[in-house]
């Protein structure tokens, strides 16, 4: 027998104001069709003045844990990944440790960018599995909006905000693939290209926090490449192919690169939930935003193979193998 951490229960929140391709066409040089066209997004939304990460973060946390049916008091383990915490340190998982009234256990934050949201989860499952811990709150949650250049249009109509969450549960499994919860996470990096994705500020370079800077065709090149190779090697470690996937999880970064690794993969298009449309790229949240849509909407059932995957800045990229 085998420890798994079983998925209890999926979360999500995104702030009141929704902004259109139409309302950003009126304070930068771009239009809804070149932006729809280009990245497949339509709408984002942007937290309210006075709206923090830990914020969003403590609402899609509170959803995960009543689908859960789960309180705080059943919590071990919080992590929160996020590229925007609220404040330099503390880490934003204790403001939301505290808010949810969890006294004991472990908080922290898991700084990875877009892929941020697979390796918290790769974090909590390995505490599940060695026994450290018996349950986890994973949450995504982002104010990308605080850290955009409002001036530079091929990177401020790309994101926006929200967070996501999961509960996870351990369980006794048998160690095959027909196991129910996580049964594989795999994250990289390469350091190497840092200039292509980056926030310009931080605390030890200029005091501020910057804004972010992008390279945007070399990011696409490197991720649809890294994003079908981890895919592929998630596979094989679980002896499946990808036929065998019912649900492909992705970050919502582009629709452009959502589609070429399908391709890659020969999955069919109906098997990839899709997001970006309705919430732009929202980094670290983007995957639980995605897979509580998918699961609210009676997509993903027991048994099925969902597969997420992620790349973000740093380079940073990974994928997990969760039977639901």
């Amino acid at each position: 027998m085998v420890i798994r951490s079983i998925v209890a229960g999926v979360g999500a929140y995104l702030p009141a104001r929704a902004v259109t391709n139409a309302e950003l066409a009126a304070l930068v040089d771009t239009s809804d069709d070149w932006i729809v066209q280009r990245t497949g997004i339509r709408k984002r939304h942007l937290a309210a003045e006075g709206e923090l990460t830990s914020d969003l973060a403590l609402h899609a946390g509170r959803a995960a844990l009543d689908a859960a049916s789960m309180s705080a008091r059943d919590l071990d383990l919080v992590i929160v990944a996020t590229a925007t915490p609220d404040e330099t340190f503390p880490a934003t998982a204790t403001r939301v440790q505290a808010a949810l009234g969890m006294t004991r256990g472990a908080a922290f934050d898991v700084q990875a960018v877009c892929s941020g949201f697979v390796y918290a989860l790769n974090v909590a499952d390995n505490f599940i599995r060695v026994g450290q811990y018996k349950t986890a709150l994973v949450i995504g949650a982002e104010t990308f909006s605080r850290i955009l250049d409002w001036k530079d249009r091929t990177t401020c109509v790309l994101f926006g905000d929200g967070a996501g969450a999961v509960a996870l549960r351990a369980a006794e499994g048998e160690g095959g693939k027909k196991d129910r919860g996580i049964l594989s996470n795999h994250i990289h990096a390469d350091g190497r290209h840092h200039d292509m994705l980056y926030v310009d500020g931080g605390p030890s370079t200029t005091q501020t926090a910057g804004y972010l800077r992008m390279q945007g065709r070399e990011v696409f090149r490197h991720a649809v490449t890294n994003l079908s190779a981890v895919i592929d090697e998630a596979l094989a470690a679980n002896g499946m192919t990808a036929a065998e996937i019912d649900w492909l999880v992705p970050h919502q970064a582009n629709q452009r690169i959502l589609e070429s690794t399908a391709k890659k993969l020969d999955l069919p298009p109906e098997k990839v939930i899709v997001t970006v449309d309705q919430h732009a790229n929202t980094s670290a949240a983007s995957i639980p935003l995605a897979l509580d849509s998918a699961v609210r909407a009676g997509k993903i059932k027991r048994g099925d193979v969902v597969v997420l995957e992620a790349m973000g800045g740093g380079f940073t990229w990974g994928a997990s193998v969760i039977r639901w």
